[in-house]
C-alpha cells in the first residue's frame, strides 16, 4: 500500500550557484549532501551539478512522500541518495526521518531521477 509520494523539481544552476559561492558553498554541500552523496557527484566529472541537483530534488521528493518538510520533524542529511555501481539509485533514511519512516511502517521507498543539462526531477514513493 502507498504511503505517499513526492514531486520535486529543482534548477541546475540554482544548485551549482549555492555549491559555488565562495562564503557559503563548503557549508551548503555539508549541510545539505552526505559524504557519500557528495563523493559519487565530484567523480561526475562535468555532470556533477545535474547529479547534485538531481540528489537535491530527491531529498525534497522524499519529504514531501513522507508529508513532513525540512527541519525540525527531517534533516536534510538524514534523506540519503546512493547507487551502487550498476544499479539504479535509491533512498536510505538516517536519523529523524529514519524514526519518522519506523513509526508510520513504511517498508521501502521507490526512486525515479532524471536531468537535463539545466533541469533535474525526482518522484519517491513511500511504500508500507
Amino acid at each position: 500500500m502507498i504511503f505517499g509520494i513526492g514531486n520535486d523539481l529543482a534548477e541546475v544552476d540554482r544548485i551549482r550557484t549555492a555549491l559555488e559561492r565562495p562564503r557559503t558553498g563548503g557549508r551548503f554541500r555539508k549541510r545539505v549532501f552526505t559524504p557519500g552523496e557528495q563523493a559519487y557527484c565530484e567523480r561526475r566529472g562535468k555532470a556533477k551539478y545535474q547529479s547534485y541537483t538531481a540528489r537535491f530534488a530527491a531529498k525534497e521528493a522524499t519529504m514531501k512522500a513522507l508529508g513532513r518538510g525540512w527541519g525540525r520533524a527531517v534533516g536534510w542529511r538524514d534523506v540519503e541518495v546512493v547507487r551502487q555501481p550498476g544499479s539504479r539509485p535509491e533512498i536510505v533514511l538516517h536519523g529523524k526521518a529514519k524514526a519518522y519512516a519506523a513509526e508510520q511502517h513504511i517498508r521501502r521507498f521507490h526512486l525515479a531521477l532524471t536531468h537535463t543539462t539545466t533541469l533535474a526531477e525526482a518522484q519517491v514513493m513511500a511504500e508500507l
